[in-house]
């Protein structure tokens, strides 16, 4: 695999903008392995670039993707098993045993509608696992809709039902600034020359910024910067 990939990950100064982004959601789904079992359900799943590492390293046995039907081609070789209209998705009640949604919930105009429709297709005891950006850039613009706080995101999956919501920051302020770094020499407007001379002159800065966000003890307090979320929740 390439080292800019979402489970072979490797530090370069050729994917200093999603580095630690793609870092975290790795690391989430690894520490909540042990919770995905049976019949799981990839929604927004994309080209399901987790999906061969979950069903070996899981006690999941059937892995199903399911994208919305106007969803941007990720892929031409990687297709959705179903696709849906975003109010009513196309399952049973009761049909899987845990949900995963990475980097999807800000992409949903309505996400009541969205977490509605996960508990109900989730069985009972049912997990659900996702993941959100907060210190992002716009993108799958104009389907780019929100950015979560952990109070708002506990909220809503309160207000669906969910119980034992459990939500963490995916980095603080050193990872934070070191993904403004990374996503301004990358995607900033700027000509040729000058990303060529930025990147190698704030990547060790950078790379300095990730090592020292391994270590940060991150709390919802005030004050705190984030870059993003994840969480677990039950249906019970």
């Amino acid at each position: 695999m390439k080292p800019d990939n979402f489970v072979v990950i490797k530090l370069s100064r050729s994917n200093m903008h999603n580095f630690h982004i793609r870092r975290s959601i790795l690391q989430s789904i690894e520490s909540n392995l042990n919770l995905f079992e049976g019949k799981l359900l990839d929604s927004g799943c994309g080209k399901m670039p987790y999906k061969e590492y979950i069903l070996k390293h899981s006690n999941v046995t059937d892995y199903v993707g399911l994208d919305i039907e106007d969803s941007l081609e990720y892929s031409t070789s990687v297709k959705p098993d179903h696709t849906w209209d975003g109010i009513t998705m196309p399952f049973e009640n009761n049909s899987f045993d845990c949900v995963i949604a990475t980097e999807v919930l800000e992409h949903c105009p309505d996400p009541k509608v969205f977490l509605k429709e996960v508990f109900r297709v989730l069985k009972e005891g049912g997990v659900f696992f996702f993941t959100v950006p907060f210190l992002w850039n716009l993108h799958e613009v104009p389907h780019d809709e929100f950015r979560y706080t952990p109070f708002s995101m506990e909220r809503l999956l309160s207000e669906e039902g969910f119980t034992d919501i459990k939500i963490k920051a995916s980095g603080g302020w050193h990872a934070s600034m070191a993904q403004m770094i990374g996503l301004y020499v990358s995607r900033a407007p700027m000509n040729r020359f000058k990303r060529r001379l930025l990147k190698p002159l704030l990547y060790l800065p950078y790379k300095r910024l990730i090592n020292k966000s391994k270590s940060e003890n991150i709390s919802f307090s005030e004050g705190q910067m984030i870059t993003g979320l994840s969480g677990t929740c039950l249906k019970k």
